[in-house]
């Protein structure tokens, strides 16, 4: 069997940067409003710094404005609370984007509750899983988002097809699954619990890999001809999947990087237009 075809995030992130700037550049020039991303971090992680820099850097690319909320790493909960209370509130801010992980001592799902959800452009309300898991209007998880973009590129249709979903995160595993479902894959979830993880992977058509543990998907796992996705990200650039034996066993597969990871800013800038647009009346 012949290597896998690699998925190309990268190249496929930048046309859809590139359709985002002229939707960005077209509703400035008929509304005179320009799109606004507010990034909200607390603390200084040096990985969440270069991630945010590079998330403003991109939008300012694509015509979107940035507005930084930097907080001291102390801030509390009710704090925070309150400082994406009044960005949601503001007029002039469409998208609101809270950096992760922001330190043991804030109730995480307190401070995304405060983001309004025609706001929440990276997905990560409870009703923007709800919007997700009903097939309603309303803003993808990003990286999710960006996989069924990049499954929809290479002309991967979803029905049908056994999807192992390897992680059960509130912003990758649990929202990709329930996006495959409503484009009637039949989903499993699988986790730190559960029992054989290789016999299973081996029944799946397609594989979503998004747990964080460095290739702890191997080729031997991989169904021949099965459709490799790998969203972990761990130190030294490694994914969740050992790359090259997956790759002579796969159909398809994201490199890593340049394969999940572009399609994920690329998704929240788009979702950051399509906001602003809305609430234009655009």
């Amino acid at each position: 069997m012949s290597q896998a075809q690699l998925m190309d995030g990268t190249g496929l992130a930048q046309r859809i940067v590139e359709e985002t700037a002229k939707r960005a550049a077209d509703l400035t020039e008929r509304t005179g409003v320009a799109p606004c991303l507010a990034t909200v971090l607390v603390g200084e992680d040096p990985a969440s710094v270069t991630y945010v820099r590079m998330k403003q850097n991109r939008s300012r690319k694509a015509g979107i404005e940035s507005r930084h909320v930097a907080l001291p790493a102390g801030t509390t909960t009710a704090e925070l609370v309150g400082t994406l209370t009044a960005l949601s509130a503001d007029p002039a801010v469409h998208g609101i984007l809270l950096q992760h992980p922001m330190g043991h001592h804030i109730d995480e799902r307190a401070a995304f509750e405060a983001i309004a959800p025609e706001k929440d452009v990276d997905g990560v309300t409870l009703a923007s899983f709800s919007a997700m898991s009903f097939g309603l209007p309303g803003f993808a998880s990003c990286t999710p988002g960006g996989i069924m973009r990049l499954l929809d590129e290479y002309d991967v249709d979803p029905a049908g097809k056994r999807a192992v979903v390897v992680g059960r995160s509130a912003i990758l595993g649990k929202p990709v699954g329930m996006l495959l479902l409503g484009r009637d894959a039949t989903v499993t979830y699988c986790h730190s619990r559960t029992a054989d993880l290789s016999a299973v992977v081996r029944e799946a058509d397609i594989v979503v890999a998004a747990v964080g543990r460095p290739r702890l998907i191997r080729g031997e796992d991989i169904k021949p001809g099965a459709v490799v996705v790998d969203a972990g990200y761990n130190p030294g650039n490694i994914g969740d999947v050992d790359f090259d034996s997956a790759r002579e066993r796969a159909s398809l597969i994201t490199p890593v990087p340049g394969g999940v990871g572009p399609m994920t800013i690329a998704t929240l800038l788009a979702q950051t237009v399509e906001a602003a647009t809305r609430q234009t009346g655009a």
